[in-house]
């Protein structure tokens, strides 16, 4: 799932809760560090303190009463022989003690053959002998654990070095382990409660914050061009909101003016285009009446024995001329009329039937998914969508081909289908857009305004129409409207 498909509310409570939890785990990585930190300097620190406590008590035995040995290098295991267990338990930390060369003299764990480190490496010895304390740390882990030994010189009474004290310790965490436990559980209860209190937060708050943007949203999106749209009233808001608003309303005011000036273009231009089409197929018929009125005017003889014959010929043309502009002028009209919705209850495979009595042609033929299929529908108005359908293909079939049209009726979910398929010349591909534009045809004769007809009337009832094509194969006309 992508972030910028999330709704800008789940954004924002995502965002809340992302941040409570990286302040809690960085609050966490914290507290691990400061103990990790802490940790060192408290055993850097023990150690240090250890270290001189015991350099204190080596020295008072090295100048106490009770030593009757010369204090070099050599008597050290003699005069510590038995003090160095009595400094090492109180000081709870073993001690072993080297002499310049780094050969271990003595130590307080007893038995020298099970010493690991019976003597000091060069790197020791120079790291003490060259640095301006005399005082080397090696720290190093074994099995897990982390050991440090700490090293540094003894000196007789003139600050000479006669020994090297060595103490190696142990890092016991288990304090401030526990310390640390203890604190990150804590710190997990806080954080629960803390997310609890952030998730109710950031809901209220997403909520609140995208309120607006959901009234915005909202009316935008019922906003139509066909409608008039109502202003947003939202009060309240933030600066950004508020500009958001000001400009969809100043949009609303802008699409008011554009739908009214749009509608007016296209009245005009719609009328220009009928009048454009009235006046071309008016004057098809006005040429041949114009020819015969000259023509009867320039042969009219009245001592001519055929005079009536020849009237009754001009006559018959002249009515003729006239009743193909009426046929025009109805043609017109029924186009022009919107279908009243006069929704009747009716058998729509009855009225089908009978819309296909007025037709003589044995190629039409005639199908039904049951003998009764109900439906709400204006009687005169299905008359004419399926009249003008097969009409139109019937126009359509090729002088040399055994025409045939199907006519079937069906119900699908809801609705009723009615479908017109013809195996005629079929419409091209440049043509299959302009099909159910007024005064398009590919006929010699018509205007072109039956299949507009039907479209108006089919979309008037909420329904739809649509066709299928092939070039020399045929065309289905689909015609699907609700029952109700």
């Amino acid at each position: 799932m992508k972030l910028k498909k999330l709704s800008l509310r789940t954004r924002i409570f995502i965002a809340m809760i992302l941040l409570v939890l990286l302040a809690s785990i960085l609050i966490a990585a914290v507290a691990i560090y400061q103990y990790k930190e802490q940790s060192a300097d408290y055993h850097k620190g023990r150690l240090e303190r250890k270290e001189q406590n015991i350099q204190k008590h080596h020295k008072r035995v090295l100048n106490g009463k009770q030593n009757t040995w010369e204090v070099k290098t050599e008597n050290i295991p003699l005069i510590f022989k038995e003090e160095i267990y009595n400094i090492a338990d109180i000081h709870k930390l073993q001690i072993n003690l080297y002499d310049l060369d780094g050969t271990l003299l003595i130590s307080s764990k007893g038995d020298l053959n099970n010493i690991a480190d019976t003597c000091i490496n060069a790197e020791i010895l120079n790291a003490i002998s060259h640095r301006a304390s005399h005082r080397h740390v090696d720290k190093h882990k074994e099995n897990g654990q982390t050991y440090q030994s700490s090293y540094t010189y003894i000196t007789d009474q003139k600050s000479k070095p006669i020994a090297i004290l060595n103490l190696p310790y142990l890092e016991k965490d288990d304090f401030l382990a526990e310390e640390l436990s203890e604190f990150l559980q804590r710190i997990g209860f806080a954080f629960m409660f803390v997310l609890l209190m952030a998730i109710g937060i950031a809901f209220v708050l997403s909520k609140y914050i995208t309120k607006s943007l959901k009234a915005i949203s909202d009316k935008i999106n019922t906003t139509r061009l066909e409608k008039r749209n109502k202003k947003i009233e939202v009060n309240d808001t933030s600066e950004e909101i508020s500009i958001l608003v000001n400009s969809y309303n100043s949009m609303i005011d802008e699409l008011e003016d554009s739908a009214v000036q749009l509608a007016r273009s296209e009245r005009e231009q719609a009328w220009r285009e009928m009048a454009k089409q009235v006046a071309h197929e008016i004057k098809n018929p006005l040429t041949p009446m114009r020819l015969t009125v000259q023509n009867f005017q320039r042969k009219f003889d009245s001592n001519d024995e055929n005079i009536h014959s020849k009237l009754d010929e001009y006559s018959k043309t002249l009515i003729q001329q006239i009743d193909t502009m009426s046929s025009i002028a109805s043609a017109f009209s029924n186009f022009a009329k919107m279908p009243a919705q006069q929704n009747e209850t009716l058998n729509v495979v009855e009225i089908v039937k009978l819309a296909l009595d007025i037709f003589n042609e044995d190629y039409i033929f005639f199908t039904a998914e049951s003998e009764k299929i109900i439906a709400k529908f204006d009687r005169t108005q299905l008359i004419r969508v399926v009249t003008n359908l097969v009409k139109n293909g019937i126009q359509a079939m090729p002088e040399n081909q055994l025409p045939r049209i199907v006519i079937n009726v069906a119900t699908r979910d809801n609705d009723v289908i009615i479908t017109v398929a013809d195996n005629g010349s079929g419409v091209s591909e440049e043509n299959k857009d302009k099909v159910f534009e007024p005064k398009f045809t590919t006929k010699t004769s018509g205007m072109g305004l039956g299949l507009a007809m039907v479209k108006n009337i089919v979309e008037t009832y909420k329904g739809t129409i649509a066709f299928k094509s092939e070039r020399d194969k045929g065309t289905t006309f689909t015609v699907t409207f609700p029952k109700e």
